[in-house]
């Protein structure tokens, strides 16, 4: 199969690092002018080196309360990191992972499409960073396991969430659209064409569906106690739910040039910055679990993607925002950062690290 060897550069802008008027590794006071702090990227950076110090080696995985999903978001944003920042410090961990967590699960397959459409745009993004067609390859077998969970008897379509035929919802099938939609802009000939009918496929069914509500805002899944008439089941508008729909139809754009699909994605956004914040601060009904306090991450993650395709100034207020907020605000000893991005610091692990690291990673990319 021939294959587009496609890269998403990203220039920036000269970064001024100011000097942080508290030492390294102590919280800024609350009071801190945003002005004082390091740049965005030398923020990611320091970000970063702390993420790191959860990762083992051995497994490719982060200690736990990470999990396996969690994974794949920290390889997302290593990817991105590198990107922005031009560094290959991380790119053997990108590598190892690739490898060591493999023995835990083959090919990165499991019970839950959720979680391989994950460790799949994280391979996608591996590819785009190094031109690794080995990563691309992965994504390609990935999505071909989840292809086969599509399933017409229930609610007319859509992938499930577990298998076996385990819950029609949201995060399933708009990965699923991502996924298909960015291998449709990353291979050539039959194989393009057939990822962007699936991507097509996916997107005429979800935005039928009932899963986005009357607010633009897209609910957790749908109830399909009559599996011929399922309907919205109103349950959680999470931040991620807003996120990943982005990518996918940003990605999807770029596939078929419908000039619809980004005008959708702005008013899901819109509609996200409007109900999902406290003074501005992207806010998730709850942080606890090992789950939820990735959520908000994924949604400042995709929105610099649809920033980059279709530029909104307020786009980049709300990024630059949340990402002063979680350095002024949320921040621990050594660059560690929590769950509450309004604050006050609450604890420290890989995945609280790794949703901040989305937004300070984004600040960067839109300067």
């Amino acid at each position: 199969m021939l294959i587009k060897m496609i890269r998403q550069t990203v220039f920036l802008s000269a970064i001024c690092i100011l000097i942080v008027p508290a030492c390294a590794g102590t919280s800024p006071s609350s009071s801190s002018n945003a002005a004082s702090a390091p740049g965005y990227a030398q923020q990611a950076t320091e970000g970063v080196q702390t993420l790191q110090q959860w990762y083992v080696q051995g497994s490719g995985l982060y200690a736990a309360p990470s999990g396996w999903w969690n994974a794949a978001n920290a390889m997302t944003v290593l990817a991105n990191y590198s990107r922005v920042t031009a560094s290959t410090q991380y790119l053997p961990a990108i590598a190892n992972t690739f490898t060591q967590a493999q023995t835990a699960h083959a090919n990165f397959l499991n019970l839950y499409d959720d979680d391989e459409g994950w460790w799949a745009l994280a391979w996608i993004d591996a590819y785009d960073l190094t031109g690794n067609l080995a990563y691309l390859t992965m994504a390609e077998t990935i999505f071909a396991d989840i292809s086969t969970e599509w399933d017409t008897t229930t609610c007319g379509g859509g992938v499930w969430w577990k298998k076996p035929a385990d819950y029609k919802n949201a995060i399933a099938n708009e990965l699923f659209l991502a996924v298909a939609a960015s291998l449709a802009n990353r291979t050539t000939g039959t194989a393009s064409a057939s990822y962007l009918a699936w991507a097509q496929k996916e997107w005429t069914w979800f935005k039928a569906s009932g899963m986005i509500n009357s607010q633009n805002l897209v609910n957790d899944g749908l109830t399909s106690t009559n599996p011929t008439a399922c309907v919205n089941n109103g349950r959680t508008t999470w931040s991620y739910n807003q996120g990943v729909i982005l990518g996918g139809l940003v990605e999807l754009a770029k596939a078929d040039q419908d000039p619809t699909l980004l005008p959708q994605a702005e008013s899901i956004a819109n509609a996200a910055i409007a109900h999902l914040t406290v003074n501005g601060i992207l806010v998730d009904p709850s942080v606890s679990g090992g789950d939820t306090p990735q959520f908000k991450g994924v949604f400042v993650r995709n929105l610099m993607a649809l920033y980059a395709a279709a530029p909104n100034p307020q786009f980049k207020t709300f990024v630059d925002s949340n990402a002063n907020s979680i350095w002024t605000n949320d921040q621990g000893p050594k660059y560690q950062f929590g769950a509450l991005w309004q604050g006050p610091f609450d604890s420290a692990d890989a995945t609280r690290q790794t949703s901040a690291l989305d937004a300070l990673v984004a600040a960067a990319a839109m300067q």
